[in-house]
């Protein structure tokens, strides 16, 4: 087994492993039983995608394709149906 991707957190890792199984390729998360153990462990960047060794140059390849760590796009005005002006308040 291969790393393909070290997740930064166990969602990452699961959109990561959901989009590798979409396209039939099996795959290992290490460290997910590990995550937000108590003492030495540490909380965050302990899962590892794995994939075998033989799917690992695919798998790389759309790992690479996923929109990961990526701000989101800047929609400003694109619709937006809230009204302007002093009358609307955020909750």
């Amino acid at each position: 087994m291969k790393v393909v991707y070290e997740a930064a957190n166990l969602i990452d890792a699961h959109l990561v492993r959901h989009a590798l199984e979409a396209q039939e390729i099996p795959v290992f998360l290490k460290g997910e039983a590990l995550l937000g153990g108590m003492g030495e462990l540490p909380l965050f960047g302990t899962i590892l995608v794995c994939v075998p060794d033989v799917v690992w140059p695919e798998a790389s390849e759309i790992v690479a394709s996923l929109p990961l760590n990526e701000p989101p796009a800047d929609t400003a005005g694109e619709g937006d149906d809230l009204p302007d002006g002093p009358e609307w308040l955020p909750a």
